[in-house]
This record gives C-alpha cells, structure tokens and sequence, in this order.
C-alpha cells in the first residue's frame, strides 16, 4: 500500500535536503508572501484539481502549508490520481518555524 508520509518538521528537513524531491506550498499566495520555505513552488489547494496536471506522478513530492491539514488534503488528492511518492509536513509551516528555522515568520 502507497502511504503519504507524515513528517516531523525534522524529518522533512532531512527529506528536502535530499536531491530529487519537490517541495511544494499549497497555501494561498497572500500566506506565501508572509513568509516560504526556501525552494518551494507555490500550488495553492483552491487550484490543485487544474494544476496537478503540470506535475509528473513518478517524481517524489513534499508538501506544506500552515498547520498540515491542508496539504494532506492535498496529498491525498494526488494519491487518488495516481502519484506514489508524497510526504507532509506534519504541524505545517507553523511547527517548521517553532523547530526547525525560527527565522521564518508565524502567523
């Protein structure tokens, strides 16, 4: 059984070091201009059901939002449209800000 990951925001650290995986924001663009993690390409779930189209289901995919329910929903999108590769950042931006980089701004 395919599985999306749901990452600690340390794990999916390690996992967007590694080359080949595609990280992408699924917030609004209002949210991305508060403030990213660097390297990520903006999909916002409001469009997803238009734009998953652009991106090749044998790649290896990692996303975020705010607090990660949205981009599990989206996560979960994808796996019904065949994509085998997904990971979640579980707690979103927000946990990636209080663990990982705090120079990323909260909201």
């Amino acid at each position: 059984t395919i599985m999306i990951e749901d990452l600690t925001p340390q794990e999916f650290q390690q996992l967007i070091e590694n080359e080949g995986n595609i990280l992408i924001d699924v917030r609004e663009k209002s949210e991305l201009d508060i403030c990213k993690i660097n390297g990520a390409i903006n999909m916002p779930m409001s469009s997803i059901t238009e734009t998953f189209s652009d991106l090749d289901p044998s790649l290896s995919y990692s996303l975020y939002c705010h607090h990660g329910m949205r981009s599990m929903k989206v996560a979960n999108f994808l796996l019904s449209k065949g994509f085998q590769s997904l990971s979640n950042l579980r707690g979103g931006i927000d946990a990636w800000s209080r663990e990982v980089d705090n120079a990323v701004e909260r909201y």
